[in-house]
């Protein structure tokens, strides 16, 4: 088994301490098990990473956090579970996600600055390497489906905007008017980020901005990986910006000669330091495990570059990560012989 290192100990606390919030002791982690191996299959998720604390979060909320990542889970296990394949998994477990108005992905997605939802999806196949993503579109129910039919229905990689739209009324893809994705929260937090940009004029610096994504990694029984990864970005964007999500090898990879991974955080981080590709390269040119190589992007490189967020990930062999340098992630697994686990702060262990 893969225990969290010193280095995550050291790096949550200062991490704490510059957000302002009290460091967790992570070496105070329960015991996680017995050793672990592997998992002939099974899933790893996340809902978002950040300034995540049990000193804002009430019990309902909480409650509600754990029982829908545990439906994530669930749902793509059971494809697992039945012989199913990597990618029908990933995309089973996001699309509860885009439909939970919790996270900041499809239903419960952020707004831009003229007061709109623009989402990102993506998926990639480690079998072949082929991936599917698209950027900005607006009506697409479940953004993740439409990152898929890019990936099995064109010859092309990422689709944005007015274009990703035209190609999705091709298919039989649910199609919904843009007040489906309106949430109270989500709105308010525009409201606010809208009234500090007028003291601050550093629209880029906002918390409220940063909510973060969702994602899901599997390995199936066949060997192959997948990883999805979808979002609404960041509060008050302007400009037609676009995150990591879509970004095949930033906020998303899979190559079933290393790993699959999805990650949530600042996306202009993880464009630069192309952080998911980056991670399953340390696997397939260094020859660290998953978790070596998790430990030193998220932990090091990205916190080097101001970075902040994290990474689920699974590898050839079963082996997975959860690694965050945030107080908190949304976060779980359900592995073949075990139990689903979920967490939500950074000293909650991985449950293994």
């Amino acid at each position: 088994m893969v225990r969290r290192s010193g280095l995550l100990a050291a790096t949550g606390m200062v991490v704490a301490i510059l957000l302002g919030c009290e460091p967790t002791d992570t070496n105070a982690s329960p015991d996680v098990g017995p050793e672990f191996d592997g998992a002939e299959y099974g899933l790893v998720i996340h809902g978002g990473a950040g300034t995540i604390t049990r000193e804002d979060m009430t019990d309902e909320r909480e409650a509600r956090y754990h029982a829908s990542l545990e439906e994530a889970l669930r749902a793509g296990y059971e494809i697992l579970e039945q012989g199913g394949s990597a990618m029908d998994a990933v995309i089973a477990a996001v699309v509860v996600m885009e439909d939970e108005p919790l996270y900041n992905a499809g239903r419960g997605s952020v707004f831009t600055s003229e007061g709109t939802n623009e989402l990102d999806a993506a998926v990639m196949d480690g079998r072949d390497l082929d991936a599917g993503a698209v950027t900005g579109v607006t009506r697409i129910k479940n953004p993740i489906k439409l990152a898929r039919l890019v990936m099995e229905e064109s010859p092309h990689v990422l689709f944005a905007g007015d274009g990703a739209e035209t190609f999705a009324s091709q298919f039989d893809l649910e199609v919904v008017d843009p007040d489906w994705f309106y949430t109270e929260e989500r709105w308010e937090a525009l409201q606010r980020a809208q009234e500090r940009e007028e003291v601050t004029l550093s629209w880029h610096e906002e918390e409220d901005r940063m909510i973060g994504t969702v994602g899901a990694v599997a390995r199936d029984q066949n060997g192959n990986l997948a990883a999805a990864t979808s979002t609404g970005g960041m509060t008050n964007k302007r400009f037609g910006r676009v995150g990591d999500v879509p970004i095949i090898g930033a906020g998303t990879y899979a190559s079933n000669a290393s790993c699959a991974i999805s990650t949530t955080g600042h996306g202009e981080y993880f464009i630069r330091n192309v952080v998911a590709r980056e991670i399953c390269a340390r696997m397939e040119h260094r020859g660290e495990s998953l978790q070596e190589a998790a430990d030193a992007v998220i932990l090091e490189q990205l916190l080097d570059h101001g970075g902040s967020g994290g990474a689920v990930g699974i590898d050839r062999d079963g082996m997975i990560t959860m690694t965050l340098n945030t107080p908190g992630m949304y976060r779980g697994h359900y592995l073949a012989g075990a139990e689903p686990f979920t967490a939500i702060y950074g000293d909650e262990g991985d449950g293994r």
